[in-house]
C-alpha cells in the first residue's frame, strides 16, 4: 500500500494537473469549446501513449545500457528535486516546456502532441518517474498494477482539468494555482530527497 500511495502523488506532482490550467487556456484561447475538447482528449491519448511504452521498455532499456537502479534512483531524484524547486518557487518548469517550445506551439496548427501531450503532460520528469517506479516494481503484480493506476489517476485530472480550465482559473486564481504548487513542491522535495538516499544506500551496499 506503502509502494501504490508514492507512485500515485509522485506521479501526480510531477504530471501536475493543476499547472495546466493556465498553459492550456493560453494555448486554447481562439478555439471554440468543441476544439477544446477533442484536443483535451487527443492529448492526453497521446500522452498516455508515450507514458505506457516507458512503462513497457523502461527497465530494458536501462538494462541494455548499462544504468544500475540505484544511479537512476540519483539521477531521477535530482531531476525530481529541480522540478521541486520550481514548483516551490512558482515558475515554470523548464523539464516541461522549454520558451521556445511555447512559442512554437502556440502556432503549431495541431498542439495535442506538441506541446500538450510532449513535454508538458509526458515530459522528461513523468517518463523518468514512471522507470523509476517500474524498475522499483520489478516482477512484482502488484507493484505494477500500483504503477498503471498511479498513471491512470494523472491523465484522468489532466484530462478533467483541462476540460474545466476556465473554471478553474475563476476559482483559483494564479495565486491559488501557485499556493497549491508550491505545497506540492514541498511533497515532491522529499520524495526526491529519498530517492537519492536510497540511490546512495544500494549503492553503498551492494555486494
Amino acid at each position: 500500500m506503502a509502494f501504490l500511495l508514492s507512485a500515485v502523488v509522485t506521479i501526480f506532482i510531477v504530471v501536475d494537473p493543476i499547472a495546466l490550467t493556465p498553459l492550456f487556456i493560453g494555448l486554447t484561447g481562439h478555439m471554440t469549446e468543441d476544439q477544446r475538447r477533442h484536443l483535451a482528449y487527443r492529448s492526453v491519448t497521446v500522452a498516455g501513449a508515450i507514458m505506457l511504452v516507458f512503462v513497457i521498455v523502461g527497465r530494458p532499456l536501462l538494462a541494455a545500457l548499462g544504468i544500475s537502479l540505484d544511479a537512476f534512483y540519483i539521477a531521477g531524484g535530482a531531476l525530481l528535486f529541480l522540478i521541486a524547486i520550481d514548483l516551490l518557487f512558482a515558475r515554470p518548469s523548464r523539464t516541461r516546456e522549454t520558451p521556445e517550445e511555447e512559442a512554437e506551439g502556440r502556432t503549431a496548427a495541431d498542439i495535442s502532441v506538441f506541446p500538450l501531450a510532449i513535454p508538458i503532460i509526458s515530459g522528461p520528469g513523468a517518463i523518468a518517474t514512471i522507470v523509476l517506479f517500474m524498475s522499483q516494481a520489478g516482477t512484482n503484480l502488484f507493484k505494477i498494477g500500483s504503477v498503471l493506476v498511479a498513471l491512470l489517476i494523472a491523465l484522468v485530472a489532466s484530462l478533467l482539468v483541462m476540460r474545466m480550465s476556465g473554471r478553474i482559473m475563476l476559482l483559483l486564481r494564479t495565486t491559488g494555482i501557485a499556493v497549491i504548487g508550491r505545497v506540492m513542491g514541498l511533497i515532491l522535495a522529499a520524495l526526491a530527497a529519498q530517492f537519492v538516499l536510497n540511490g546512495i544506500h544500494a549503492f553503498m551496499h551492494r555486494p
